[in-house]
Formats: C-alpha cells, structure tokens, sequence
C-alpha cells in the first residue's frame, strides 16, 4: 500500500508557506493505520530494546501501539507541566522561542534501552532534546522511527545512532 496517498497535503497551516502533511486520513482508516503501524515495527526488527519513547503528542500515536506490539514498555514524553510524578526536564530552543519537556524520574535507569518513535522528523529539535535528556540520565536511545520525514530540514543530522523513516518528503 502507498500510504503517500492516504496523506492529505493542506498549504498554508498552521502559517502561510507552510504545507503540512495531515496523517488523519491514515489514522482514520483501520487499514492504513494497521500498514503504518506494521511497516513501522519493520523498521525496528533485528533491535534490542526495553520501551518506546513517545514524544508528545503525535509520538503517543505510532509509540503506543508499536510498544504493544512489540511487548515493549511504553514511557511518555510530555510537556511541562503536564506529569504528576517526579520528572527531569530538559529545556530546548525552537526556531520561534524555547521549549521544555519532561519525563517521569523513574521511567529511565541506567542502562534502561529506548527507540523513541514520532511521527514526523522535520528540525529534529523535539528528537535531540528527548535523546539528551534520556542520556542524562542514564538510559541509551539506540534508535529513532519516524513516520515521516521532511529530509530538506536535515533533522537527521542533529540525530545520532539509527535513524529511520517510513515516509519521505
């Protein structure tokens, strides 16, 4: 299945001379969202890991239901704020200001293995940031899946290890 043809392209959002690439269209359809799905835990075979990190909010999309899949743990990404536990956070800059994003204290030990799973790889801002901050505090990311990835915007290069893409743009 060509899942380029499930994605509807919208020009002008969220700001003029943007085109963005809508996955709705995949997620809505059980088919194309089970081929997405399957093709991404594809790219994962033949890698040992202990849990998928899922970026906020589109990484909880494809991460949760890999994670299932997988039998693997599942640990979330968020923004500040937005856990009740203890976190660390790690605090970024965007192309338009900062950012900053948190995961529970307990959800990485050293050692602990990750394959973070988003969506998209545009800047790889958001990437970078959740590597950092899993490296800091003890865990290893050994690798990164994308749905889609934007290649002008070079994301991959601010990313290290083994970085895939389902989608290319």
């Amino acid at each position: 299945m060509d899942l380029k043809t499930h994605i509807r392209d919208i020009p002008d959002f969220p700001i003029p001379g943007i085109l963005f690439r809508d996955i709705t269209t995949v997620l809505k359809e059980p088919d194309t969202l089970r081929v997405a799905v399957d093709d991404m835990a594809k790219l994962l075979e033949g890698i040992e890991f202990d849990a998928v990190l899922g970026p906020e909010s589109r990484g909880f999309i494809f991460g949760m239901p890999l994670a299932y899949n997988l039998n693997k743990g599942f640990v979330p990404v968020r923004k500040l704020g937005k856990l009740p536990g203890e976190t660390v956070q790690k605090r970024y800059d965007l192309e338009y200001g900062s950012a900053v994003i948190e995961i529970h204290k307990d959800a990485v030990s050293a050692g602990k293995r990750f394959v973070l799973v988003d969506d998209l790889l545009a800047t790889g801002g958001t990437a970078k940031a959740t590597v950092e901050l899993v490296e800091e505090m003890g865990g290893v990311v050994i690798a990164s899946v994308f749905f889609i990835e934007l290649e002008d915007l070079k994301g991959r290069d601010a990313l290290k290890g083994n970085v895939s893409s389902l989608l290319k743009y």
